[in-house]
């Protein structure tokens, strides 16, 4: 899965651009999340819109890409599908994560919780 990034108004957008997030891509997506997190804005948005799967390994990858953000940023999520969003409903991981419709609407929301 490649991931591609930009900073907007002091926020790292980055943009999954894979359909699956899965076992096969997990550890490569960790070590990604990893590099583009390492430095830059303390707010970080992750884009999913392109996302259709998400196994538990996907979820582990996306938790331990928050882990290793650290405590000083913090990693959102933004364009959750269908699928993709039930995952993370039916594992309580929607009151983990701050999760926005889509890309533009964190980006428009700045620091304010989004539903």
């Amino acid at each position: 899965m490649e991931l591609t990034h930009k900073d907007v108004n002091g926020t790292r957008l980055i943009e999954a651009q894979g359909d699956r997030l899965d076992a096969a891509v997990a550890i490569r997506f960790k070590d990604d999340m990893r590099i583009l997190t390492g430095d830059g804005p303390e707010r970080i948005v992750l884009d999913m819109k392109n996302v259709e799967f998400l196994d538990s390994s996907g979820l582990g990858a996306v938790v331990a890409a928050m882990k290793q953000a650290g405590p000083a940023r913090r990693l959102e999520l933004a364009g959750l599908t269908p699928t993709v969003e039930k995952v993370f409903s039916l594992t309580r991981m929607d009151t983990v994560f701050t999760i926005h419709d889509s890309a533009e609407s964190a980006l428009g929301a700045g620091h304010m919780q989004a539903s």
